[in-house]
């Protein structure tokens, strides 16, 4: 799936069947914090850590951020918040894009 297209799928009330960190990340665009981190809260890859790092980082809690960055093996992103959200949604897609091939 493509960057556009996942995109396209946040006017649909729910999301296509996304793995965790993807969903996480879904929700978060449509402005659902909580249902966002109840997707990662309780996952041991990397990839949902990184995005529960960025989502403590959205939240303001930077000590937890921090700590969930090191988990996932990743530096503090220190740019903007949006930013950040790209670039994790831009490689998550093409890491389950070269699953998927």
């Amino acid at each position: 799936m493509t960057l556009d297209a996942f995109l396209e799928s946040l006017s649909t009330a729910e999301p296509p069947a996304f793995p965790p960190p993807l969903r996480a990340l879904w929700f978060d665009a449509k402005g659902d914090w909580n249902a966002a981190h109840k997707c990662v809260d309780d996952k041991s890859d990397s990839e949902s850590m990184w995005v529960h790092a960025y989502l403590h980082r959205k939240e303001g809690d930077l000590s937890n951020a921090f700590y969930w960055y090191r988990r996932a093996g990743r530096e503090p992103h220190s740019g903007a918040l949006d930013q950040e959200w790209r670039e994790i949604a831009e490689a998550l897609l093409g890491a389950q894009q070269g699953r998927e091939e």
